[in-house]
This record gives C-alpha cells, sequence and structure tokens, in this order.
C-alpha cells in the first residue's frame, strides 16, 4: 500500500498541494504535519512509521519534505528497511527503494555518509591529541586544586572523616575520593 506523508514547516503554509498530489500517486492515507524537518521530534511521522506493514511504500512529494540532511534520510530510509516498507520520493525518481536502482543509490548514499563520519571522527580525535600537546585541558575544571587536595589529604592525615573534610572543602565526599584517587600516591621510600 502506497502511504503518503506531506509536511510543511510553518502554521500558515498549506498542505493541500501535497495532498492532491499524493492522492493523485495512489496514496490510501497521508499523513500531515506542520513542523520544521529539522525537528526529530514529529509525531505524525513516527505514528506512520509505528503503523507501517511490510511491503507498504512511504511516498513523499519530495525528500526534503521527508528530511533535511542526509542523515536523517538515511536513519528514516534504515527504520523502513527494518521493516521491510520502502520508500519513494516523486519528484526524485532516483529516491525509490522498491527498485534495485533505488536502494543502489541510496546505499551509496549511505556510504558516502559513512565516511564523511569516519573523516570527521579522525579529524577530531587528531585535533583533540594537538591541543592536548599544546596544554588545552578537556572536560569540565577540576573542582579541587592541587593546595585543597594535600589540605584535605592532611586533614584526614590528622584524623578527620573524609565526609568532614569535604565539608570544610564545601564539596561533595565523593569529589574528594575521586580526587584522592587520582592522585599520585607518595612514594615513601618503602617496598612492596
Amino acid at each position: 500500500m502506497l502511504i503518503g506523508y506531506a509536511r510543511v514547516s510553518t502554521d500558515e503554509q498549506d498542505l493541500s498541494q501535497q495532498r492532491s498530489i499524493l492522492q493523485a500517486a495512489g496514496c490510501r492515507r497521508v499523513y500531515e504535519e506542520k513542523v520544521s524537518g529539522a525537528k526529530r521530534d514529529r509525531p505524525q511521522l513516527a505514528r506512520l512509521i509505528d503503523q507501517l506493514r511490510a511491503d507498504d511504500v512511504v511516498t513523499v512529494t519530495r525528500l526534503d519534505r521527508l528530511a533535511r540532511s542526509t542523515r536523517d534520510l538515511l536513519d528514516i530510509a534504515e527504520q523502513l528497511r527494518g521493516i521491510g516498507a520502502g520508500l519513494r520520493s516523486l519528484a526524485e525518481p532516483w529516491a525509490d527503494t522498491t527498485s534495485p536502482a533505488g536502494r543502489m543509490v541510496l546505499t551509496v548514499f549511505a556510504g558516502i555518509a559513512e565516511f564523511e563520519r569516519t573523516l570527521i571522527v579522525e579529524r577530531t580525535g587528531s585535533g583533540r591529541v594537538a591541543a592536548r600537546a599544546r596544554g588545552v585541558r578537556f572536560g569540565r575544571p577540576p573542582k579541587l586544586t592541587t593546595e585543597q587536595i594535600a589540605l584535605a589529604r592532611r586533614l584526614v592525615d590528622e584524623g578527620r572523616s573524609p565526609r568532614e573534610a569535604a565539608r570544610v572543602l564545601n564539596v561533595h565526599v565523593s569529589t574528594l575520593y575521586r580526587a584522592f584517587a587520582l592522585q599520585v600516591p607518595k612514594n615513601d621510600g618503602s617496598k612492596s
């Protein structure tokens, strides 16, 4: 069964043209919504996908009605494939996963998207290594300075509980335990 999906970005826009085109193409049902395509949370699209059966074909007037990015398009196409449903765009005949050529084109797009993700991960990793070499620290700044950790250690060594030492430094006791665990133990000269 052909099932249509029509979307416009704002309440002021009209869905009637998409609805007419989808019905003329043979769609028995048309799910409609007025929401930005950039939003991941699209209730009517989720409802459409939930009600799909194997061999149904989700039909759109143009791919940008379904997804705003290649990644989103591939994610949706993968969801449909998992159900056993197809995808067809009326304006882009190459985007028809019910045909071998359409499946091949989407496979090529998926390969390109994965290649781009791999390059981004590699560049990000190289950038982080270079930044660390320059002394850049990542993550949250430490809650305690080296001096505060030393003070806490001294308080605990003098008999105060870690909880009391944490209260003095105005931090949670687990923060203090983490700081102690990250600190390199002092070499007192004894052998283990």
